[in-house]
């Protein structure tokens, strides 16, 4: 097993701060290796260090990673922003994760978070009734899908 795997490992298990301590190593010794930034990201975030997670997911996205990582350290990255406040960052992160994955559902769930925080309560209702709409597999919800959908953008109409 790698440091790399083992760094996951211990994170994996719980064991957040022997995972940190190797993860900062790996940061030093492999600097070009987006893998370990986004760990390093990822270990942080679990441990409630959101502020110094940050960085990690920046320098993971700038040295490029991609695939299933990439859209870790987007939704990570995303996700942060909002829990520090940082709401317009936050939106344009998860703006671009939404554009490079649409077809990624938890993008727009996190998406219409940071809405109901920047005060746009329309948009992110109505963004949360179709993943609702369109996800459940509750068979009362799906019996009411059409109207839902129907609805989901329009909860400030009033029909006379």
């Amino acid at each position: 097993m790698n440091e790399l795997s083992r760094a996951v490992q211990l994170r994996e298990t719980g064991r957040w701060e022997e995972a940190r301590a190797l993860l900062l190593e790996l940061s030093i010794k492999m600097p070009e290796d987006p893998s370990v930034w986004y760990q390093c990201a990822w270990v942080h975030d679990v441990m409630e260090l959101e502020r110094e997670a940050v960085p990690f997911y920046e320098k993971a996205l700038e040295l490029g990673i991609s695939g299933g990582e990439r859209q870790g350290a987007l939704l990570g990255l995303g996700s942060t922003f909002r829990t520090l406040g940082w709401y317009e960052r936050s939106k344009a992160v998860l703006e671009q994760a939404i554009a490079e994955f649409p077809e990624r559902r938890e993008f727009q769930v996190f998406y219409a978070m940071v809405l109901y925080n920047l005060k746009e309560h329309g948009r992110a209702m109505e963004i949360l009734l179709k993943q609702l709409a369109e996800t459940s597999r509750d068979t009362d919800i799906q019996s009411y899908k059409k109207a839902i959908l129907f609805y989901s953008d329009k909860l400030e109409r009033v029909w006379e």
